[in-house]
């Protein structure tokens, strides 16, 4: 446990911290699931559209700091290859 009151705060923010970036992590992984999921059912038009969303969570989470930007990046062509496949 922390002594100073300094010490104190940061353990206070960096739970704040950890909460939301766990909330960005997942609503992330839902997203790109739900890509996932239309690509299984060969639906193209769902798979476009949930890619779209899928790209703007994406891009939000390299905003607040969760992700990398070469990882998204990387996370983004993956994506969109699978659903050009289709």
């Amino acid at each position: 446990m922390a002594h100073t009151k300094q010490g104190k705060k940061r353990i206070v923010i960096a739970e704040r911290n950890r909460v939301r970036n766990q909330a960005i992590t997942s609503r992330v992984k839902t997203m790109v699931k739900k890509v996932l999921a239309a690509i299984e059912a060969q639906d193209a038009e769902a798979a476009k559209a949930a890619l779209s969303v899928a790209y703007k969570e994406l891009d939000k989470a390299v905003t607040k700091g969760v992700f990398k930007k070469n990882t998204i990046s990387r996370k983004k062509a993956r994506l969109a290859a699978k659903v050009n496949a289709l």
